[in-house]
């Protein structure tokens, strides 16, 4: 059998980490007096792009020293509320392991900055499964440009037609057809209807199996 790869994106796909998401962000904006523009639709609107892509939009350009700093905040935020507090999502260990068994090789390209993704892989049982890791401050374009599900392919050493990307946001799909992969997306934390261009869509990862995610490899 060839290589074959699957790219897990994190945040609602691994872990559903929104809450402690949109808590931060909300302390975020409550220290810069602009909580009331920090809503839910906001957050949804926003959720799974890079934090110099949310912070832009919101507040306009800034000096990237600024942005940085607000950026990084915003993150210190996130790991105080979620620290200890992270658990799989359902199916997520089993669908995991599943794939180790029939050899294939893992990897995460998610948009949150390497902090977060050691803080909860550390609290992961599955936290070693993965043989490459890609976030989003790595690489020059957020979601949806394809830049880190194409960083992480490069470093399972796969071309995109071997790997499927797992993902729970729009703005992954589109990434993941920009790169050439195929898309698992899982309705975590979107209404089906936002995920409907993926090739399968699930409501969990407890349906998914390495069978059918073998079916979408190109």
């Amino acid at each position: 059998m060839p290589p074959r790869g699957v790219i897990f994106d994190l945040d609602g796909v691994i872990v559903d980490s929104s809450a402690f998401h949109f808590g931060a962000w909300q302390r975020w904006a409550r220290k810069i007096g602009i909580i009331e523009e920090v809503d839910e639709a906001w957050f949804r609107e926003h959720h799974g792009q890079r934090n110099d892509a949310i912070i832009t939009a919101t507040l306009g350009p800034l000096p990237e020293t600024e942005l940085e700093a607000y950026a990084v905040r915003k993150e210190e935020y996130y790991r105080k509320l979620a620290r200890g507090k992270l658990e799989p999502l359902p199916g997520i260990v089993k669908f995991v392991e599943a794939l180790r068994r029939d050899e294939w090789r893992l990897a995460i390209g998610t948009s949150t900055p390497r902090e977060n993704l050691e803080m909860v892989l550390a609290e992961m049982p599955f936290g070693g499964a993965f043989a490459a890791t890609v976030c989003g401050p790595e690489v020059e374009h957020g979601k949806p440009a394809p830049d880190i599900f194409l960083r992480a392919a490069e470093l399972l050493e796969l071309p995109p037609e071997r790997c499927i990307v797992v993902e729970d946001a729009p703005s992954g799909v589109a990434a993941a057809h920009a790169g050439g992969f195929a898309c698992l997306a899982v309705a975590t934390t979107r209404p089906r209807e936002l995920l409907s261009e993926a090739e399968l869509l699930l409501d969990s990862l407890e349906e998914a199996t390495p069978g059918a995610v073998a079916g979408l490899l190109r």
